[in-house]
Parts: structure tokens; C-alpha cells; sequence
């Protein structure tokens, strides 16, 4: 009886920990080389890639990146930053509906070659539709097309106060690796790649 008692007791000890301790984020590993592009133009890219140099690893950047790019080389991850700039689109001469169907191609090719893809919004909430210019959602569609088509997705907290990332990653269940800085992306790039 006391055995009994004793084991109902720990069962209920452990159910406790487990109702109480936070799941573990799953684990996704990619490898490089990676391919670094923009669902947008906006300045995602630059900022990831100084990042992914501080992890020492081996990538390339093209803001235009196409399909016909990523078959080009041994890429074996995809980076695309979510995030449009009016600005950055105008300078290349596209429209949002050019960097839709470019990113949407992109990752179908990733797919096909079966090269992991890694979505990154990790410019805050000013980069959000909340700080865009009124009626402009481009930002939003952007977010839309790249974070439930990826693998894992990457979001630095400022960027993610409304919950829209961790609402697609539950939903579509991937995993979300989201950092109170910039900077400490770093180290969550040396544990995916490493």
C-alpha cells in the first residue's frame, strides 16, 4: 500500500513539472553554405549577414536572389528576412507583387533541392506594419508568404510584441527561435549550424 501511495505521488509530482516547466523549443539544424536574400528589400539582409559572418559561417548575399541563383552553387540553407522597404523596392525598380512571386519561386526551388529555409524578421516592430505609412501592408504580406512556408523561423522579440510569430509558428508548428537582441542571434545561428 505504501508503494502504491508512494508511486501515485510521484507520477502526480512529475505531471505537475511537466504542466509547469516550458516545452523545449524543438531542435532544427541546417547546414551552410547559405544563401542570404530579402522578401522585401528592406535592410534584413545586411544586418543578418554581419550576424552570420559573427558565427563564422559561410554564406553569400543577394538581395535579388532567384531560383536560378540557389541552383547555381551548393547552397544547402536559405535565409530570406521578411520586411518591406518602399524605398528599397523603388531603388531596384520592383513592386511588392515582383518580391512575392521572386520569394515564392525561391523557396518552391529550396524545396525541390531540398535546402532548408530559414525566415527572419529581425528588424522590431518599426519595421512592422505599425510603423509603416497608413494602408501600406506590405510588410505584413511579406510575413504572409515567407514565415508559414519555413523551416524554423527567427524574429527578434521587439518584433514580435502582437504574438504574430509565435501564432504562425503554433499553428504551423515550426519551430520559433525568437532573441531579446539582435546580437544574441548570433549565438542561436552557432547552435543551429554548428
Amino acid at each position: 500500500m505504501k508503494t502504491s501511495a508512494r508511486l501515485v505521488s510521484l507520477l502526480a509530482g512529475f505531471l505537475v513539472l511537466a504542466l509547469v516547466l516550458p516545452a523545449q523549443a524543438p531542435t532544427f539544424k541546417a547546414h551552410p553554405p547559405i544563401l542570404i536574400t530579402s522578401c522585401g528589400q528592406s535592410n534584413g539582409p545586411n544586418m543578418i549577414s554581419v550576424l552570420v559572418r559573427k558565427a563564422g559561417l559561410e554564406y553569400e548575399l543577394n538581395p535579388l536572389a532567384g531560383a536560378a541563383e540557389l541552383k547555381a552553387k551548393p547552397y544547402k540553407s536559405l535565409v530570406i528576412t521578411m520586411g518591406s522597404s518602399l524605398k528599397g523596392m523603388g531603388a531596384a525598380g520592383i513592386a511588392i507583387e515582383d518580391e512575392l512571386e521572386r520569394a515564392s519561386a525561391l523557396i518552391a526551388e529550396a524545396r525541390k533541392l531540398k535546402i532548408a529555409v530559414l525566415g527572419a524578421h529581425i528588424e522590431g516592430m518599426k519595421r512592422r506594419a505599425q510603423g509603416a505609412d497608413a494602408g501600406d501592408t506590405t510588410d505584413e504580406q511579406t510575413i504572409d508568404l515567407v514565415a508559414p512556408l519555413s523551416d524554423v523561423i527567427l524574429v527578434w522579440k521587439d518584433g514580435n510584441t502582437d504574438g504574430r510569430f509565435t501564432t504562425i509558428a503554433s499553428q504551423k508548428k515550426i519551430p520559433l527561435v525568437e532573441v531579446e537582441k539582435q546580437v544574441d542571434l548570433v549565438k542561436e545561428l552557432e547552435k543551429i549550424f554548428k
